[in-house]
């Protein structure tokens, strides 16, 4: 019955299933056993030598084999000599798909030869375990299944009543992630501890008792089935959680949460019972494409479910037709063998949904506790992106050896042969792995950095715009938002050129002679580019002393305005009348920074020589008590506004001086203010601000143009 060779061939497809499941919505049952074929090793070696005669004979008999007709049904040829040895890479490929052409077209030509008689061979075999049940009745069967399931199931119902209530109080509600991290590892021991009394009710009983072999086959392949399909659903409330959307760890409503593990439970309960049905007949007696269209069949139930799945878990009605696509050609690959596509149909879409979902899932464990479900931070947590970069960097690599374990690819015998390609392949996975560290390491740097960078923000600080943060803070934070940009450039320039150096000499490229060269160019662009180099070092020195920092207003030579970022060789500086400089370090020289501590605003008003000076005095204190009673002026200045005295006696008015200490930029509000309050205390209190007049001798009026016109003269004398 060929036994053997159904275990062969079904443990790879078994294994295989769950990872379809979980990865596109669909797998397919295994087939069963092929016809006898020629070991792995005589078809590798006839692919590397082609001179194998009996790889030969079993190619060219395939090839032969008339449409309609099973395999052997021409004349057998005798061993014949294989042609001479094409060593070029397109004679492999030629024979290559010469070989998987004949194991397709066998595949086919059984499958047809059993076709007519499926109804009669399954009946057959059913006739057969009816006889070796000697005792015991079909009905009989079913009821002893039933009563070892229904036994896991009561056992199952006692754990979770006993613990549930207890394992409730010990998760409480998860709210931080560090609670949903300890929630959902209390979920999944106590989701493991249902299937193991569930397997211990049920698989554990039966084995207790002595049975009849073929009964025990039976009985036990059917309870493991159970017990798989109870498996798959633990796991799924675990993920899913419904009726619990507070541990869920998924983004997903409550509807899509049963309706996801209400198919992952079916596919997986399907696929398990189709398994042992399957297996059991074959054993029984049915033929090798007896049991193969049987699980086809199945295969259908299968199917139907998997586009369920990929059809609500597209986003598009396109997306939804490209899944529905791809999970028929790759039942369509599995019906006619072509084991090679259909696992790479699987496995490639499979690791881009693999790598999706583990994204959702990361950023939704590792939200901040004010978020609701569904909501990701801004920037993302540093924890996220590392789970989430790890499990694409799993999934990338475990995507990988599956598909070579599917395609029967000896990795390590492969990378032992020392051939340029095989080292060129090997290579190319170990530079795959260092850009993957590398990824990881800067993903996780930049979240970083942006978190402190959001945090050193006055909205991330939670102090609006800065009013309420004491002066030290400001400096801190402005410090921060000035040396982080440049520390991320730095980081990804030196984390890129390691990794592409190291991938480089994963490859087999000598790195010295790149690395020399390179130090060669540099120096060369070093001499050819000083300006350059000025701008840079120039730079790293103001940062050093720390001349100025992101939002501060300073002024070099012809350039003012606020510091709105950096380069490596310039600074962007915005004027308050809206242009934005560009200006290389080189050539700030030395920098006047109107934004550190405080300023100190002088005013002069002048008045006329009449001007009783005591009363100006009372009226300028007046004035600043009432800025300093306005709060949105006082929290601007740090000294009031005080009288100087008389500066200057010039030529028609007394100077008289005035100063305050204000906040640096809020010294511009405060000065319109004082100027406006005081050329109201000044009218209200009858004092008068002087201006240029002319008296011209002889008593006579004279009009104000003659008299503006002496004025301009008298001016252009004294100069």
């Amino acid at each position: 019955m060929h036994t053997g060779h159904l275990a062969h061939a079904w443990l790879p497809l078994l294994r295989a299933g769950a990872l379809a499941l979980a990865l596109l919505g669909l797998a397919v049952l295994p087939a069963a056993a092929q016809a006898p074929e020629p070991t792995a090793d005589q078809i590798k070696a006839y692919l590397e030598h082609r001179t194998d005669p009996v790889v030969g004979a079993w190619i060219e008999q395939q090839l032969k084999t008339a449409p309609g007709q099973p395999p052997g049904a021409a004349t057998a040829a005798a061993p014949v000599a294989a042609p001479a040895a094409d060593e070029s890479v397109e004679g492999q490929l030629e024979d290559l798909a010469a070989a998987r052409q004949a194991v397709i077209q066998a595949h086919l030509a059984d499958l047809r030869a059993a076709l007519p008689t499926i109804g009669s061979d399954v009946a057959a075999a059913f006739r057969e375990l009816a006889t070796e049940l000697t005792g015991h009745g079909l009905v009989e069967v079913v009821l002893l299944l039933a009563g070892f399931i229904g036994l896991g199931l009561v056992l199952e119902w006692l754990y979770v009543r006993l613990l549930s209530a207890g394992a409730t109080r010990l998760a409480g509600v998860p709210r931080t992630p560090g609670q949903r991290g300890r929630a959902a590892l209390l979920r999944l021991l106590f989701g493991l501890g249902r299937v193991l009394a569930f397997g211990l009710g049920s698989v554990g009983a039966f084995l207790l008792f002595s049975w009849p072999p073929i009964l025990r086959q039976v009985v036990l392949g059917y309870l493991a089935a159970a017990l798989i399909y109870r498996s798959a659903t633990a796991i799924g409330r675990f993920v899913l959680a419904p009726g619990e959307p507070a541990s869920r760890l998924v983004p997903v409503d409550e509807d899509a949460a049963g309706f996801w593990l209400h198919r992952i439970a079916t596919f997986v309960g399907i696929y398990a019972f189709g398994y042992v049905t399957v297996v059991l007949l074959h054993n029984l007696g049915l033929s090798t494409g007896g049991a193969q269209l049987l699980a086809y069949v199945i295969g259908l139930a299968l199917l139907a479910i998997g586009l369920s799945m990929v059809w609500r878990l597209g986003r598009s009605a396109m997306g939804r037709a490209i899944g529905a696509i791809i999970s028929v050609l790759i039942y369509v690959a599995w019906v006619i063998g072509a084991k090679p596509g259909m696992w790479l149909l699987i496995l490639v879409p499979g690791t881009l949904l693999v790598m999706r979902l583990a994204r959702a899932i990361a950023a939704h464990l590792f939200r901040p506790a004010e978020l609701e479900p569904g909501e990701e931070p801004e920037p993302a947590s540093p924890w996220a992106v590392v789970a989430d970069r790890v499990a694409r960097a799993v999934a990338i690599l475990l995507g990988l050896w599956l598909l070579t374990w599917a395609w029967g690819i000896d990795v390590v015998e492969v990378a032992g042969r020392g051939t340029p390609a095989t080292d060129l392949l090997v290579g190319a996975m170990q530079a795959l792995i260092i850009l993957l560290i590398a990824d990881l390491v800067w993903q996780v740097l930049s979240r970083i950095i942006d978190r402190k960078l959001h945090a050193a923000s006055p909205a991330g600080h939670g102090h609006g715009h800065g009013a309420a943060m004491t002066p030290e803070e400001t400096r801190r934070l402005g410090r921060l938002r000035t040396l982080l940009p440049i520390l991320r450039i730095v980081a990804l320039a030196v984390l890129a050129t390691m990794a592409v150096l190291m991938a480089l000499s994963s490859l087999g490229l000598q790195i010295g002679p790149l690395v020399a060269g390179a130090g060669v160019i540099g120096v060369a662009i070093g001499f050819g580019s000083q300006t350059l180099v000025k701008d840079i070092v120039s730079g790293m020195f103001y940062l050093f002393d720390d001349a100025f920092r992101v939002g501060e207003y300073i002024v070099s030579g012809s350039y003012k305005g606020t510091v709105e970022g950096f380069s490596l060789r310039s600074i962007k500086l915005r004027h308050h009348r809206g242009p934005i400089y560009t200006v290389p370090f080189g050539e700030l020289g030395a920098v006047q920074n109107l934004s550190r501590d405080w300023v100190i605003e002088k005013l002069t008003v002048g008045v006329t020589y009449d001007t009783d000076l005591d009363k100006v005095k009372k009226v300028i204190k007046q004035v600043s008590k009432e800025i300093m009673a306005d709060p949105e002026l006082a929290a601007g200045i740090i000294e009031p506004l005080k009288s100087q005295g008389v500066d200057a006696m010039g030529d028609f008015a007394i100077q008289v001086k005035m100063k305050f200490m204000a906040k640096p930029g809020e010294q511009f509000v405060v000065r319109r203010a004082i100027y406006a309050k005081i050329k109201k205390a000044f009218d209200a209190n009858g004092i008068e601000f002087a201006f240029p007049t002319v008296t011209v001798a002889g008593g006579n009026d004279v009009s104000p143009a003659v008299a503006q016109a002496a004025l301009k003269m008298t001016e252009k004398a004294e100069a």
